[in-house]
């Protein structure tokens, strides 16, 4: 018998669809950085979305790729070495505290074509360690692709809200957040056509999953996807997407 999955906030039917920044505002400063997350927030985001490697001691660290100029491989690398060589790049705690009061979707980033792939998901475990440590004041989505790691992430804590990015038919992926108790389905935006968008965003209502399309940086598609209903739009441009938002 399957849990109940817990739903976000964003699986709520809202006016318009929250905007969550893409690594940040991307294309004013640095993907992935706190200038970077500071900036979408500013310009009214509601959120940011982020990408998240474990260094070699188990330190937690925001970046896209598994390797990093300078460095290599993260997970090969001390956070005390990281940060040596690269003070760029900032620590999950450092962003989730810049980010306080606002969403947070952490991405977990463990695929086995990563360089640091770990089947054993210990990146998932650590990322409950430090929601945990800090008390839960922080309000976040954790999101992977695979969907061990998010099933990892529902299994330590049920009571972190949990997303599942996908590539898959989105029928198929609300299939599976439905049966495994994951709150929001994250599908590219090119998979909800015009004529599924709105049965896609029904049926996933119909069973308290929130659908978050990525990456929409499309004027017209923004407009379209909101129509259709989607609860979240994660864009590059999110000071774009809150004034075509809200014109609409």
């Amino acid at each position: 018998m399957p849990r109940s999955p817990v739903v976000p906030p964003l699986a709520r039917p809202l006016a318009r669809p929250l905007v969550l920044a893409h690594r940040g505002a991307r294309t004013v400063a640095p993907e992935n950085t706190l200038e970077a997350f500071s900036t979408a927030l500013d310009q009214g985001a509601a959120g940011v979305e982020l990408d998240v490697h474990r260094a070699a001691d188990d330190g937690l660290v925001v970046h896209h790729d598994a390797e990093a100029l300078g460095l290599g491989i993260l997970a090969e690398r001390s956070l005390v070495e990281i940060r040596e060589a690269r003070p760029d790049i900032p620590t999950l705690g450092e962003v989730l505290d810049v980010c306080r009061g606002s969403l947070v979707n952490v991405e977990i980033k463990n695929l086995p074509t990563d360089a640091d792939y770990d089947a054993a998901d210990r990146v998932a475990e650590h990322v409950v360690e430090l929601l945990d440590a800090r008390d839960r004041r922080d309000d976040v989505l954790v999101s992977s692709f695979n969907l061990a790691t998010v099933d990892r992430v529902r299994a330590l804590e049920p009571s972190i809200p949990t997303g599942f990015l996908s590539m898959l038919d989105p029928f198929e992926g609300i299939a599976l957040c439905a049966e495994r108790g994951h709150g929001s389905l994250h599908p590219f935006f090119a998979l909800l056509g015009q004529d599924t968008a709105v049965p896609i965003v029904t049926r996933a209502r119909e069973v308290d999953v929130a659908i978050n399309v990525w990456t929409v940086n499309d004027e017209e598609e923004m407009v379209r996807l909101a129509a259709a209903g989607v609860a979240a739009i994660i864009t590059d441009v999110p000071d774009v997407a809150l004034r075509v938002l809200s014109a609409g």
